[in-house]
């Protein structure tokens, strides 16, 4: 199967590990931590399952984390999972994630995130959001173009600013995690909240709020999507995917146990911004001001981030052929894929406008989680058909921790199927109306 270099040796490799590592946790820690326990604890009004499941969301992550890490290591291009999928299953597979990307994937995360950042922006100055509606759908829009603007700027710029506000993101979720257990005690926390009686768990909500669980820890390997720009990648990446997501996993679980500590579950089920409300109960108004401005930050960097890596998968596709031509154009002062950069944020605005908070995270995983599923099955596929691929990284646990991954997708597809079999047929319909679409304008392109 043929490769194209041709688009990692446009964009200059300027990543180091560091910065790497900080597109790990700068998309991983967006708006998830900060939203979707609400969704969670909704879902699963049981404290030990509720906190249960989000362990095993993080492990399922490691799993995906460490087998992709061989994939980044062997397959150091710009594009990441698109790559990933071209190579191992073929031209077809590669098309649906990046059609896919372009129609469902990118808006609906942009949309979830700056939706957070909007929300929180708004509960930072005082204000109630649930009061403005479309306010804050409108301050959400004019986000994704500011970190467009960002990364259009400079692949530089933009991995500082995710870098920094991850640092400040992961310190205020450390800063909250402390202050719980130091000052709860005052505020009316209690471990007595992790015995409660739980109300009753269905098995199909138990599935729905692990799509929830997996919203927040998506992200663990979109650094690979700017692959082509990070130097030694064969080396940096797979350390920066492992170490971001085993720190994502402590911070998440920390920061949950803190959430119910000091909250009880029915309480966490109606706070959609639990972050706030914590810190309300710790600290009083300043503690709320205080944590609004982090998760706005947080949510922006996160924004910025996801600029930065996913518009590479447009830009690797229309190279390889796959794609309108126009799309992989680089810009001519900044060196980076600006056209790409603004379709995935003119979508974004679209799909910001237009669906809820919980309709944009629960599309984004049942959408992408298959493929990422498809592309670590990959991996079984690669080793018997490409034994001569070069491979300084080997998933530890080989065939079983591939396995336990593939099997969570499939476990989580089947289920989505069965618990909103309508609207699930209608997310899988759209991926695969790529397929004509594959046939009829790029089948017969070649790679160049």
């Amino acid at each position: 199967m043929q490769t194209s270099a041709h688009s990692s040796a446009q964009l200059a490799r300027r990543l180091g590990f560091w910065s790497a590592i900080g597109i790990v946790v700068g998309v991983t820690i967006g708006s998830g931590i900060f939203r979707t326990p609400a969704s969670i604890a909704s879902r699963v009004p049981d404290p030990t399952l509720m906190l249960g499941i989000w362990i095993a969301g993080g492990l399922l992550s490691l799993a995906g984390a460490l087998s992709v890490a061989e994939l980044a290591a062997s397959l150091p291009q710009t594009g990441g999972w698109y790559v990933y999928l071209r190579e191992g299953w073929g031209r077809l597979a590669g098309f649906l994630f990046g059609w896919s990307e372009l129609v469902l994937i990118r808006a609906s995360a942009n949309g979830a995130i700056s939706t957070v950042f909007s929300e929180y922006l708004f509960r930072s100055l005082g204000y109630d959001p649930a009061r403005y509606g479309a306010a804050t759908d409108y301050v959400a829009a004019v986000a994704i173009i500011a970190a467009a603007i960002v990364n259009i700027r400079g692949v530089q710029l933009a991995a500082i600013v995710a870098g920094a506000s991850s640092v400040a993101k992961f310190g205020a979720l450390t800063l909250l995690v402390a202050a719980s257990f130091v000052l709860g005690g005052g505020a009316g926390a209690s471990t007595g909240n992790f015995t409660a009686a739980a109300g009753p768990v269905d098995a199909g909500m138990f599935g729905l709020a692990l799509i929830s669980v997996l919203w927040a820890y998506d992200g663990f390997a979109d650094v690979s999507f700017a692959a082509g720009e990070v130097r030694d990648p064969q080396r940096t990446l797979p350390r920066a995917i492992i170490a971001g997501t085993l720190a994502i996993i402590g911070i998440y679980v920390a920061a949950n146990v803190a959430y119910l500590y000091v909250n009880p579950v029915e309480r966490m089920a109606v706070s959609p911004l639990i972050a706030a409300d914590t810190m309300q109960a710790l600290f009083g108004r300043a503690g709320v001001a205080f944590v609004s401005v982090v998760v706005t930050i947080s949510t922006f960097g996160a924004l910025i981030a996801i600029m930065l890596s996913a518009p590479r998968i447009f830009f690797a596709m229309a190279d390889d052929g796959l794609f309108f031509r126009g799309i992989a154009r680089v810009h001519p002062r900044y060196g980076t894929p600006h056209v790409a950069i603004a379709l995935s944020a003119a979508l974004g605005v679209f799909f910001v406008l237009t669906r809820t908070f919980e309709q944009l995270a629960d599309t984004f995983v049942l959408t992408i989680w298959p493929f990422y599923g498809l592309a670590i099955a990959g991996l079984y596929r690669l080793r018997r058909t490409r034994p001569d691929l070069p491979r300084p990284y080997k998933v530890p646990g080989y065939p079983f921790v591939p396995a336990i991954f593939v099997a969570a997708v499939i476990y989580l597809v089947g289920n989505a199927l069965i618990s909103d079999p309508v609207w699930t047929t209608v997310t899988f319909g759209i991926v695969l109306a790529g397929v004509p679409v594959y046939y009829l304008a790029f089948r017969d392109k070649k790679l160049v």
